[in-house]
């Protein structure tokens, strides 16, 4: 704005050789600031004084210089100062940011980031084929980071991810199993014919187990064995069925995972001392996390809620007993399950191991995640009528009670839910014998 005499109070314009008026004026700080634009005519050069006046007056000025920082150079150092980012979260921060981010829009300064220039960063991750949930994560970065570059570190004036809906994913369907299946899976996991399992339904594979299992119990001499853990069988005729191997180590854990509601971090970071046979509880902890490098990190759970104490359905108990007697120490401290030389059990050696995908194809669902078992938990668990807040309980997910955790018992409506869940397990016959680890031949519903 002008005084009397017609001079600027507030900062200067002067006219270049080109013809062009150059802007300069004063920041907060009193250091000198050239407008990063030259302008046509001097009322235009004008107007911009003004309105950097009024936003320095208001607390909305952005110093331009700042803003010349790159996307990737800032985004880089958000990451690595942010507070409370788990392991795996920096590692997937990292990731899409390397791979998705800084290719495309990592050279541009963030004073010159707009609106159109996300949206089509957007339309060519989604055109190059990446998926429609890793660009929403994608988005969701580059908006956290753009957020805190407008909000807190004042370097730009507004937020340019502003498109409505980009961050949003739309969760996949997936698979529910029946008890039966439930069932039909911890038993085939670890245990399979020396044929190939794909050829047999589930039912013929159990057949199988059976009739061998009865032929050890009433031959034993001829089934030589090390040891109670790692029983081998090495062969045999009897009717004509093929021979198993037997390693039911993994069972307990497909029956924690699905009526326990666990995620797989915390279902292998369970210790003995974490199983409460006589309450039958499971209390949940702590989880592992396997970082991209192999690593093997154990922390908290993934949410304060995550901590908590699940009642389990008494039909499980027994496999459950019978796993701690035979499969894991006497030590509190013990990893319940473990891999094959004592340590954490890690996802890739468990699929291995258990022979997953030849396991969930011989229950008719081929693809099954691991994580399946935990989602068909929840299901069942909201089909026993519990209200919302106490299937967030159990599932471990934040809610208005995120901050509870369960130290010195259980709630009445978590065990209102494992009877609940027990009613379900005992009427379609997929219960433990009291002195096996097999359960009751159940048809595929």
């Amino acid at each position: 704005m002008a005084n009397k005499d017609g001079h600027r109070r507030f900062g200067s314009i002067r006219k270049r050789e080109s013809g062009r008026y150059q802007v300069r004026y004063p920041g907060p700080d009193g250091r000198m600031r050239t407008a990063p634009n030259t302008f046509a005519t001097k009322t235009e050069a004008d107007r911009y004084l003004t309105l950097v006046e009024a936003q320095i007056l208001n607390g909305d000025w952005t110093d331009p210089e700042r803003a010349k920082v790159k996307l990737a150079d800032y985004a880089a150092k958000w990451i690595e100062q942010r507070p409370g980012l788990r392991p795996r979260t920096v590692e997937l921060y990292v990731r899409l940011l390397r791979k998705h981010i800084a290719p495309h829009l990592g050279g541009v300064q963030l004073g010159n980031l707009s609106t159109p220039m996300i949206r089509d960063w957007r339309m060519t991750l989604l055109n190059e084929g990446v998926s429609a949930s890793v660009t929403a994560k994608a988005y969701r970065l580059l908006r956290a980071v753009l957020m805190t570059a407008s909000e807190e570190d004042r370097i730009i004036p507004r937020n340019p991810c502003r498109i409505r809906g980009a961050g949003d994913e739309s969760p996949e369907e997936r698979p529910v199993l029946t008890l039966a299946q439930v069932f039909d899976l911890a038993d085939l996991v670890g245990r399979r014919p020396l044929g190939n399992i794909r050829k047999l339904s589930a039912t013929e594979y159990r057949l199988r187990y059976k009739l061998v299992d009865d032929g050890m119990r009433a031959f034993p001499q001829n089934f030589p064995s090390k040891d109670a853990a790692e029983r081998v069988l090495w062969s045999m005729a009897l009717d004509g069925h093929a021979a198993v191997q037997q390693d039911d180590s993994f069972r307990a854990l497909v029956l924690l995972a699905t009526f326990a509601s666990l995620r797989w971090g915390e279902v292998v970071a369970l210790r003995r001392r974490d199983i409460d046979l006589e309450a039958g509880t499971v209390t949940v902890r702590r989880q592992y996390l396997e970082m991209d490098s192999g690593d093997m990190v154990v922390g908290p759970t993934k949410s304060r809620a995550g901590a908590r104490t699940v009642v389990l359905p008494a039909a499980i108990v027994p496999a459950i007993r019978d796993h701690l007697e035979r499969h894991t120490s006497s030590d509190p401290t013990a990893l319940v399950f473990t891999g094959a030389k004592g340590g954490v059990l890690r996802r890739g050696n468990f699929r291995r191991a258990s022979r997953w995908a030849d396991a969930v194809a011989a229950i008719g669902v081929p693809g099954l995640h691991f994580h399946d078992l935990r989602h068909t938990g929840n299901t069942l668990a909201a089909q026993s009528g519990a209200s919302l807040r106490d299937l967030m309980d159990r599932m471990g997910h934040d809610s208005v009670r995120a901050a509870m955790i369960y130290q010195h018992g259980t709630s009445e409506a978590g065990k209102a839910i494992a009877d609940s869940l027990n009613e379900r397990i005992t009427a379609a016959g997929a219960t433990d014998d009291d002195d096996g680890t097999a359960g009751a031949l159940v048809p595929v519903a």
